[in-house]
C-alpha cells in the first residue's frame, strides 16, 4: 500500500495533535494558540474522557472553528468520529489555515497519528505538522510507568516541559534526562503556563513518517489495539441549582487531602449563588486552583458542570458529597 499523497504536501491543510496527560496544560496551550497573533485561522478538535465536555468550555472565545468530542478517546472509541468531523470541516477549507486537535490526556497518539495515513481522503487533503505533548513537571513521576504516558513521550516531536516555576532545576533536569531515554529526538522547550513560541510548535514540519514506523512499525496498521486501566475512569457532576463555594470548598480540600494521589484531574465550572461570573476550578493530584473567569453570557445555561477523573473512583460517594454542596 502506497502512503503517498497526489497533492503536494505545501497544499495540505498543516495538522497540529496536541497530547500530554491529564492536567499537563493542554487547554492553556490551545488557548495561546488561539490568541497569540500568528496570523492564522485555526480550527480546533477538542476530545475529552466523560461524557460532560469541560474543555470546549474554557477554550477563549473565538471566531475559530470549534468541535467537541465527548464520551469517548479519540485514540479508540470515536476515531470514526474524528473521520467525520475533519470531512465535515474540509468542506469549509478556505475559513482556516491549520488544524489543531486537543486528545484527552489519556489518549495513545499513535492510532491517531495512523488516521492521517491509512484514510485514504485525509492523506490527500491534510499533512501532519507536528504531534506536541505536555509534560506537568510537577506530577510526571507520579505516572511514569503508564502506558498512555510512555505513548505520549515515545511520540512526540515537540516535548514542552510545562509548569517550570514549580519544580527547581535538579527536579527538571531529571525529568529532562529520564524523557530523553525514552525520546531523544523530539525538539525541548520548558514552560511556564504553557507560554511557548508558536513558531515553536505550528508550521515545524517535524513529523516523520519513518520515525513513528520505527517506534511502533505496526502503527498504520488498520486495527490497533489500546486499552485504558480499567481502574480509572470518570464521573460527571451537573447541578442545576446555584452552588455555595465555601462547601464546596472545604468538599474538594477534603476529597483532595484523603484521596490526592488517586484523582489525577478535577475541572469544572461552577454557577456560584449571587455570583454573575463563572468560578473555574482546576485540581491535579494535591494542587488545587480556583477563580472567577467571564460574566455568564446572556442566554447561556447557568449551570455548574464537574468532571472528576482518577483511580478506584466511588461514584455514588462523589455525588452525594457534591450535592452536599449546593447553596
Amino acid at each position: 500500500m502506497a502512503f503517498s499523497s497526489p497533492v503536494p504536501a505545501a497544499e495540505r491543510l498543516p495538522v497540529t495533535v496536541l497530547t500530554g496527560y491529564l492536567g499537563a496544560g493542554k487547554t492553556t496551550l490551545l488557548n495561546r494558540i488561539l490568541t497569540h497573533e500568528h496570523g492564522l485561522k485555526v480550527a480546533v478538535i477538542v476530545n475529552e474522557f466523560g461524557e460532560v465536555g469541560i474543555d470546549n468550555q474554557l477554550v477563549v472565545d473565538a471566531d475559530e472553528e470549534i468541535f467537541e468530542m465527548n464520551n469517548g478517546c479519540i485514540c479508540c472509541t470515536v476515531r470514526g468520529d474524528l473521520i467525520r468531523i475533519i470531512g465535515n470541516l474540509m468542506k469549509r477549507r478556505d475559513r482556516f489555515d491549520h488544524l489543531v486537535i486537543e486528545t484527552t490526556g489519556l489518549a495513545d497518539p499513535a492510532p491517531v497519528i495512523q488516521t492521517f495515513f491509512v484514510d485514504e481522503d485525509l492523506r490527500d487533503e491534510l499533512r501532519l505538522d507536528a504531534v506536541v505533548t505536555l509534560v506537568d513537571l510537577l506530577h510526571v513521576n507520579q505516572h511514569w510507568l503508564s502506558e498512555e504516558v510512555q505513548e505520549q513521550l515515545a511520540f512526540a516531536d515537540v516535548l514542552v516541559l510545562n509548569k517550570a516555576d514549580l519544580v527547581d532545576d535538579s527536579e527538571r533536569e531529571l525529568v529532562e534526562q529520564r524523557v530523553r531515554v525514552i525520546n531523544p529526538m523530539a525538539r525541548l522547550l520548558t514552560s511556564h503556563m504553557a507560554d511557548v513560541p508558536m513558531d515553536q510548535i505550528l508550521g515545524v514540519g517535524a513529523f516523520e513518517l519513518e520515525r513513528a514506523l520505527s517506534l511502533d512499525p505496526g502503527f498504520l496498521a488498520e486495527e490497533h489495539d489500546h486499552e485504558h486501566d480499567d481502574a480509572v475512569s470518570s464521573v460527571a457532576l451537573v447541578e442545576e441549582r446555584p452552588m455555595d463555594l465555601e462547601k464546596l470548598g472545604r468538599w474538594i480540600s477534603d476529597l483532595v487531602g484523603s484521596r490526592g494521589p488517586d484523582l489525577f484531574r478535577m475541572k469544572g465550572i461552577i454557577q456560584l449563588a449571587g455570583k454573575d461570573e463563572r468560578y473555574v476550578l482546576q485540581s491535579v493530584h494535591m494542587l488545587i486552583d480556583g477563580d472567577f473567569d467571564r460574566p455568564w453570557h446572556d442566554g447561556e445555561r447557568r449551570r455548574t458542570e464537574f468532571v472528576i477523573i482518577g483511580r478506584a473512583l466511588e461514584p455514588d460517594a462523589l455525588r452525594a458529597g457534591f450535592a452536599a454542596c449546593v447553596a
